[in-house]
């Protein structure tokens, strides 16, 4: 019996251990990756690799997915083929010569846990699973500011801002920050409540509204929300455009201004006087000017009070004084006010005194001297009708005056420390006297009956009148101080004879002027008149190299007086005639003089002949 047993026991020993040693040699190691990370929409490749010690030909893989604790078969794969496929993921499936498993137009709900097991026949070899991580990038975040702005006296947090941020896979998250500095929730001072909501695509939107107490310094401040996500095991942001929101406070200060500086107004400048509030909203201003009673009398009509400036216009140097600004915030009824000093620059009094003070006469000098009042230092300068400087000073000294040196100066007065502020007063220097003929038209050549113009120009003050002592049509006018006048007439015998006479007076004294008139030949006579020039020296001219020839040959004694007849020897009984003869009786006879030089009459002229024969 015992030894019955003990060979039962060592029969059940062996069998075991065959039954150990068959199972480890059934066992297959199947490596897997943990994670698989792919965008919804793009292609998860899931890989699983394996080693047999055979071919592998009989070999073949199953593919599972677990739905919460079970498993759901997703596809056979066997000789690279892929076999009864689930239907849920039909047309999405596709195996690789690497045993790899992609999934294609991977969607949210594809994330879960896929197994791979390899098998022979009935026989399962091994198996391994594989996380599909399933990830879609959120869009950008979406903030709007409140539109009513926050109060610093609220008693309750005001809103600040609303974000938002759609679309995104695994669900993001978002945070609030300000002046680029992250908020964190405190009690009774800063809330960010946040809402998660899942889309009908499986994708989620978050939101968040910030509330949080402000101060005067948060009218500056800037914030900005930002959503964060997981990317391929990393956590990435995205940040939303900065808005600043509108801060309600009391005013604690008013600032009262004139504008431009009150240094450099001047009169008949344009003048702002500009009131400013630091609280918000504005406050309602109103303003007023302390009179010489000590009374402050209200201004407001000229303001806009809403905006708080006063506007002077075309100021003077009445209007320099103390001016009120005042300030009243209609949520809490307070007032602050503030004053400030309107200076206008001024120059006034103007005025120019000439020494001596009598009529001046030509010859004589005189002294101008300006004066002006001003609570600024004053410059002077001297300029002329055409504004050119002449001196500068407040003294301006003129010697040997005559009339053409009367004129129009005036005296300009400026204050260098404010440009633009300057006066003028304009004064004459008058030489007074009787009048002087500066210019007469004579001689004048003229032509009997033709219309000539006589012209007299003249120069005096006070200013003359021009007469003339014949009669026609007269023209007067002023140039540069003188009085001219021009006198249409017509040429007559008489007025040939006698002339005209320009006669200039004034309450000074008298000046005359003769014009005397020349008769002027027409062109046809003096042409005859040359033509016969010509004619009598040509003839002259011939007469004389006869008689030259003649003297040279012995024919013409000289020195004889009178007649004489001129002869040649008998042998030559050629006769010379020579008949002068001329139409001018009057101007030959100043031409042809007698063989003794004197002047022989018009008859004796007018037709002779000379025998040269022996």
């Amino acid at each position: 019996m015992a030894g019955g047993r003990r060979a039962a026991g060592l029969a059940l020993r062996w069998g075991c251990c065959l039954l150990l040693c068959c199972a480890a040699a059934s066992s297959l190691e199947v490596s897997m990756p943990a994670v698989v990370e792919a965008e919804a929409g793009g292609t998860a490749r899931i890989e699983c690799s394996f080693y047999t010690a055979e071919n592998g030909s009989s070999t073949s893989i199953t593919w599972f997915y677990m739905d919460r604790s079970s498993r759901v078969r997703l596809c056979r794969i066997a000789g690279g083929e892929i076999l009864e496929e689930n239907v849920d993921y039909k047309g999405r499936l596709s195996a690789g010569e690497d045993r790899a498993l992609s999934i294609s137009r991977v969607t949210v709900q594809d994330a879960r846990t896929f197994v791979c097991q390899v098998g022979e026949g009935s026989h399962v070899l091994g198996e391994n699973q594989t996380r599909l991580h399933v990830y879609k990038v959120p869009e950008a975040p979406e903030i709007v500011a409140s539109s009513g702005g926050a109060s610093v006296r609220s008693s309750e947090i005001p809103e600040i801002a609303r974000c938002v941020s759609r679309n995104g896979f695994p669900p993001p998250n978002i945070t609030w920050h300000k002046n680029g500095e992250q908020l964190q929730p405190e009690e009774n001072t800063v809330k960010m409540p946040s809402t998660l909501t899942r889309e009908s695509s499986g994708l989620y939107t978050v939101s968040s509204t910030l509330f949080a107490h402000v101060t005067r310094q948060d009218r500056h401040s800037l914030y900005h929300c930002s959503v964060h996500y997981w990317l391929r095991g990393q956590r990435r942001t995205a940040e939303s455009r900065r808005v600043n929101i509108t801060v309600f406070y009391p005013m604690e200060h008013v600032k009262l201004q004139v504008l431009p500086s009150s240094a450099l107004v001047k009169e008949g400048d344009d003048v702002k006087l500009v009131c400013e509030a630091d609280g918000n909203p504005e406050p309602v201003f109103s303003f007023s000017k302390r009179g010489l009673d000590n009374v402050w009398h209200d201004v407001s009509s000229l303001a806009d009070t809403s905006s708080g400036v006063l506007n002077l216009h075309d100021v003077n140097k009445s209007s320099s004084g103390l001016y009120k600004c005042q300030a009243l915030d209609l949520d809490d009824m307070r007032q602050l006010e503030k004053v400030v000093e309107l200076v206008v620059n001024y120059i006034e009094g103007v005025r120019v005194k000439m020494e001596p003070s009598s009529p001046l006469r030509e010859g004589d000098s005189v002294r101008l001297s300006c004066n002006a009042h001003s609570p600024l230092s004053l410059d002077y300068q001297w300029k002329d009708e055409k504004d050119r400087m002449v001196a500068k000073g407040s003294q301006l000294f003129l010697s040997n005056l005559t009339f053409e040196t009367s004129r129009n100066l005036s005296c300009k007065v400026m204050a260098p420390s404010v440009p633009g502020l300057e006066q003028s007063k304009r004064v004459a220097v008058a030489v007074e006297g009787k009048p002087r003929i500066v210019s007469i038209s004579s001689p004048l050549y003229v032509r009997q009956n033709e219309m000539v113009n006589l012209t007299c120009k003249a120069i005096a003050f006070p200013r003359p009148s021009v007469h003339w002592s014949i009669n026609g049509t007269a023209h007067e006018y002023v140039e540069d101080q003188h009085v001219a006048s021009n006198l249409t007439v017509r040429v007559s015998h008489d007025l040939l004879r006698a002339g005209a006479m320009c006669r200039v007076s004034n309450a000074l004294g008298v000046s005359e002027e003769h014009i005397q008139l020349l008769d002027q030949k027409t062109p046809e006579s003096k042409g005859v008149i040359i033509v016969a020039i010509i004619v009598c020296i040509l003839v002259v001219a011939v007469l004389g190299s006869v008689i030259y020839f003649l003297h040279k040959k012995g024919k013409i004694p000289c020195g004889r007086a009178g007649k004489q007849d001129i002869t040649r020897p008998e042998a030559r009984k050629d006769k010379i005639v020579v008949e002068v003869k001329s139409d001018k009786v009057s101007e030959e006879a100043g031409l042809l003089q007698g063989a003794n030089g004197e002047k022989r009459s018009a008859a004796d002229q007018s037709e002779k002949y000379i025998d040269l024969r022996n």
